[in-house]
């Protein structure tokens, strides 16, 4: 029996890889997009392969939804089980990991705009 990648470039499109993070994650479209800070139809778009997020938002995208960048890309790497493959994860666990991974994303948007007051900072000190 050959065993099948189901998220591989073969057989999946990035749009199918992030949906079924997604899902994997327990996300609704609408709460991804609102921790994105992106309009559900912007994610949507992606998931149907119709856009592509800038590099920025894919970084947040495997971060939050606990798979390496490189799977996302192409499906090689960590990423979520395969279809029917995942064990039923109890309603307690499920809530707590949606809260780490909100926390995640609260982190990583406070250190972009970290970076980003720190351009300032610096430009603002460059001309004074």
């Amino acid at each position: 029996m050959t065993e099948t990648n189901w998220f591989s470039d073969d057989a999946a499109t990035f749009g199918d890889r992030l949906a079924g993070a997604r899902e994997a994650a327990g996300l609704k479209q609408s709460e991804l997009a609102a921790q994105l800070g992106v309009k559900v139809e912007t994610l949507i778009a992606w998931e149907h392969d119709l856009k592509e997020p800038r590099a920025n938002r894919l970084q947040m995208l495997s971060g939050m939804l606990g798979v390496s960048l490189s799977w996302l890309l192409t499906g090689e790497g960590d990423g979520p089980s395969e279809p029917g493959d995942a064990d039923a994860i109890p309603e307690d666990i499920s809530t707590l990991l949606g809260e780490i991974r909100a926390v995640r994303t609260q982190i990583m948007q406070r250190t972009e705009r970290l970076g980003q007051l720190e351009k300032r900072l610096r430009a603002a000190l460059k001309d004074a």
